[in-house]
């Protein structure tokens, strides 16, 4: 059976990675720190035969006994309130452990799939943002630490591309969400959906107007298996959904779902938030055969339900 490693394997998309593989008939090892992953995400998989998990941070070597099929580095944190709490750490991942998923990749002569993000593109002049977009990137801000990791880890990856003739493949992720997100990681979807099913005012930073695409968790993954089982695209690939709508208009849906009426408090934006973030996902569909099919109503009610039982109000 193909053996796949999943660095991050306790976070949010790693978790739902590993059930993916493993549903496939793979032997899937999952790799996790767990400073932004969570254990629970992976209990479920305690008892079967064909899931391995290793501890490890995997800005040191990464150490695999036997052959390894595909890697898909996935280890960072992704929100905005991890991250700038651990600037250095995300830096570090994104540099190191990438460097380290390239050389485990190479020793086994496996494909390795990079996780990237919509955020190399920065605050875009462009929109919607195309692969080819080279992005409105500000290094030195709060969020750089990020940005510029992730902007790294895919130079990183095409050099040991054109330098080793490393097998490899990059997604660039937009925002997405479903169950398994941490509801305190600070991203708006998990934010507003505590926050409503808690009866608390529902906090907009800004005037709301900014605009995000949010794609759900299961057509992600559909994307980023066809990605990884495509035979040769090297080029990065938007992975995301083009559905776009204002913050507060979200926060009006998600209302309506909970079926409360809360207040909206306004506090200011934070420095760097992007004004607008859509996905062109042309290239998505042209070559892998892949698009989001779960409107954003369908994805909500799901990530509620989820999160009931998670808040003891289902």
């Amino acid at each position: 059976m193909p053996r796949t490693v999943i660095l991050g394997a306790a976070g949010f998309l790693g978790s739902h990675l590993c059930d993916r593989f493993i549903a496939r008939g793979h032997e899937v090892i999952g790799v996790d720190n767990l400073v932004t992953g969570r254990p629970e995400n992976l209990a479920h998989l305690e008892d079967e035969p064909r899931f391995t998990f290793l501890r490890h941070n995997v800005c040191e070597r990464i150490e695999i006994d036997g052959p390894v099929d595909y890697v898909l580095n996935f280890a960072s944190p992704a929100s905005p309130i991890d991250y700038l709490k651990i600037p250095i750490p995300t830096l570090k991942v994104g540099a190191l452990g990438t460097l380290n998923a390239c050389g485990l990749a190479l020793a086994k002569g496996a494909r390795l799939l990079q996780a990237s993000t919509s955020e190399v593109y920065g605050d875009p002049l462009e929109h919607p943002q195309k692969e080819t977009y080279l992005g409105n990137v500000d290094p030195i801000g709060p969020r750089g630490c990020y940005d510029e990791g992730k902007r790294f880890g895919e130079a990183l990856v095409m050099s040991y591309h054109r330098a080793h003739g490393l097998d490899t493949r990059i997604c660039r992720i937009f925002n997405t969400s479903g169950p398994r997100m941490r509801l305190d990681d600070g991203r708006v979807v998990p934010t507003f959906v505590r926050q409503a099913l808690s009866g608390e005012p529902l906090t907009v930073f800004g005037d709301g107007t900014q605009t995000r695409s949010f794609c759900y968790v299961d057509d992600l993954i559909d994307g980023i298996e066809a990605l990884l089982m495509h035979p040769s695209q090297v080029e990065p690939v938007n992975l995301g959904n083009p559905d776009e709508h204002t913050i507060l208009e979200l926060a009006e849906i998600i209302q309506r779902l909970v079926g409360t009426q809360l207040p909206i408090e306004h506090r200011p934006l934070p420095e760097g938030d992007p004004k607008v973030r859509r996905p062109d996902i042309t290239r998505a569909r042209e070559v892998l055969g892949w698009a989001p099919k779960v409107p954003l109503e369908e994805g909500l009610e799901r990530t509620i339900a989820w999160a009931r039982t998670q808040l003891g109000t289902a």
